[in-house]
């Protein structure tokens, strides 16, 4: 996924979870934040940030907050790529687990939520919900890194479809390329952990991917272990 022309910024300070404060050319500016996160450990007073200008007029943020420098590894914090970013390497044959699937729908309504994907294989439906990760302590990525009933609601959703025998999987999308494995962040959230390992219980599937991230792109690389806790 390539993309915009990408402007480099220093990061100032998060006005709230949508909105932060930039320096750029000199001059401070307001960024969306496209990332209801907390990402304490990327968004520092002083952080390289890369942004791309607003997309369209009347805005009350002149940018979009893209990417940030976390020491030498590239981080993208946008929250709304992961879907995409399976949409695409499935469409490329990059995506092994659903390799067999035929056609895909997007943001499709599912009892009182709505899942990121729907593949179709010999009409049976694979539902999935993608998470974005940006958290990685010790190579190990994390997720949640704040509570999220929402995350809890999508996976008790794909607990519900796999016992109506539907197939369902949860896929986590690093945003950075240095995670060795995932697990779920029962410190940030003890609620979204116990859930997680009750849906691969159920027949839930859970995977985890890195992704490769320049300047000019963001792509979808290789699968990473996922690690539920023991003794749950």
């Amino acid at each position: 996924m390539k993309f915009p022309t990408l402007l480099p910024a220093r990061f100032l300070r998060r006005e709230n979870r949508f909105r932060a404060t930039i320096e750029i050319d000199g001059r401070p500016a307001a960024a969306h934040v496209p990332n209801s996160g907390r990402l304490g450990e990327l968004l520092v007073p002083g952080a390289l940030v890369w942004v791309s200008p607003a997309s369209t007029s009347g805005r009350k943020t002149a940018y979009d907050l893209r990417l940030v420098a976390h020491g030498d590894v590239l981080v993208s914090i946008d929250a709304r790529l992961p879907a995409s970013l399976l949409t695409e390497a499935w469409q490329e044959g990059r995506l092994p687990p659903f390799a067999d699937c035929e056609t895909l729908e997007r943001e499709v309504r599912a009892g009182d939520s709505r899942l990121d994907l729907r593949l179709w294989r010999s009409g049976e439906p694979c539902w999935i919900e993608a998470k974005s990760v940006t958290l990685v302590e010790n190579g190990l990525a994390l997720f949640p890194d704040a509570p999220t009933s929402r995350g809890v609601r999508h996976l008790e959703e794909l607990i519900r479809l796999r016992s109506e025998k539907e197939r369902a999987a949860v896929i986590f999308v690093v945003q950075r390329p240095d995670a060795v494995a995932f697990s779920p962040n029962a410190s940030a959230d003890s609620t979204f952990a116990r859930t997680l390992c009750a849906a691969a219980e159920a027949g839930v599937e859970i995977l985890a991917f890195t992704c490769q991230v320049s300047l000019m792109e963001i792509v979808l690389d290789h699968a990473i272990p996922v690690r539920l806790p023991m003794g749950r």
